[in-house]
């Protein structure tokens, strides 16, 4: 007769590295990020006008999610799938469709412009695929 036991993970699953390297891979993507909406500005012709606590939330936010997939990554490696493209279009969901238009700092993505939804999508694919190179390499340091 056969035991039916719990799936554990694997002993190399570590989810406090994965979290560390996630937040490694989460700072570098959101200044990868930051220099891609340089490059595609949502809107060209607007210089922003942001706060130091405005300038400050991507970073808190690339970091805190960017720890959140690399420990997500250590228990269910599928997530990394498409290379992170799949992590950052799912980030751009969850910000730009949910929390920011609650908290009143941004239109909901329905409501952009065709070239700010263009940049946003762009952007945060890029954030997703630097966030997984990034991980991967810090993971193994790690």
């Amino acid at each position: 007769m056969k035991k039916h036991t719990k799936n554990l993970p694997a002993p190399n699953r570590d989810i406090l590295k994965g979290a560390l390297a996630g937040l490694i891979g989460g700072l570098v993507a959101t200044a990868a990020r930051t220099v891609a909406e340089r490059v595609y500005p949502p809107h060209p012709e607007l210089a922003r006008q942001e706060s130091k606590a405005t300038k400050l939330m991507p970073w808190v936010l690339g970091a805190a999610a960017g720890a959140a997939y690399g420990a997500l990554a250590e228990l269910y490696p599928q997530v990394t799938d498409r290379h992170g493209a799949n992590f950052g279009m799912t980030m751009m969901a969850v910000t730009h469709e949910g929390v920011l238009p609650a908290l009143g700092l941004a239109e909901r993505h329905a409501q952009q412009e065709g070239r700010e939804q263009r940049s946003e999508m762009v952007t945060h694919v890029v954030y997703g695929v630097v966030c997984e190179t990034v991980r991967v390499v810090a993971r193994r340091a790690l």
